[in-house]
């Protein structure tokens, strides 16, 4: 499968949160011999920075001030999307409840999307599978191949939750589907990039598929499309 990194192909996997787009991608990466891209973990690790520092989001100049000191990468090692903040591994750390909040709230702010906009489109250079909120409309509306991955909300809650609960978190089912609704509710509403799935975006309802299905259903179309 090295032919699709060679030719620089990029699929874009966009949906709400909680759907499994994070886990979807790397299976849909390593199907396709490239590397997996989380735009969401980007947003988390600049939440962490603001909540480590103590920056208010809302104060400009603060927020100016660290997105000048913020520097953000992913490596895509052993089939794991690893985050880093300023040279520093933070891929279990931005898994939080807290931070998962705050970083759909700065996803709100323009100037933090922007910011985040050219290291999204530096992160897939070279071919690569990314996943996020507005991949195909906004970060690579030309992507090769554009997704759109959606479930109901208890579903992603229920994904969300055991996620959540595997990684050692504290945290009940009522309060994963909270999370989910919240997020819901910034991401449908915001002014900037709202959640939207692209016209050219093929439509996939994951509430009764396995992440391995949804992959293998990907995978199988990117080789439709591209011989």
């Amino acid at each position: 499968m090295a032919k699709y990194k060679d030719m620089g192909i990029v699929v874009a996997i966009d949906g709400p949160s909680g759907v499994g787009k994070t886990t979807v991608a790397r299976l849909v990466a390593d199907k396709l011999g490239l590397k997996a891209v989380s735009t969401g973990a980007l947003y988390r690790a600049l939440a962490l920075y603001l909540l480590k520092t103590g920056v208010n989001p809302a104060n400009d100049m603060a927020l100016d001030v660290a997105l000048r000191n913020v520097e953000l990468d992913q490596q895509y090692i052993d089939g794991r999307i690893r985050t880093f903040l300023n040279g520093e591994d933070v891929t279990e750390e931005i898994e939080s409840v807290e931070v998962g909040a705050m970083a759909s709230k700065i996803a709100a702010i323009p100037k933090v999307r922007e910011f985040l906009l050219d290291v999204q489109r530096r992160l897939a250079e070279g071919g690569a599978v990314v996943e996020g909120r507005d991949i195909g409309t906004v970060v690579l509306p030309e992507a090769n191949v554009k997704v759109f991955l959606d479930a109901s909300t208890g579903e992603r809650a229920r994904r969300r939750y055991e996620q959540l609960r595997a990684e050692g978190m504290n945290i009940s089912y009522e309060q994963a589907l909270e999370d989910i609704r919240r997020r819901d509710f910034r991401d449908a509403s915001r002014d900037v990039a709202p959640l939207r799935r692209a016209p050219d975006a093929i439509y996939i309802d994951t509430t009764h598929m396995t992440a391995e299905e949804v992959a293998n259903r990907i995978t199988k179309l990117v080789k439709e499309l591209i011989p």
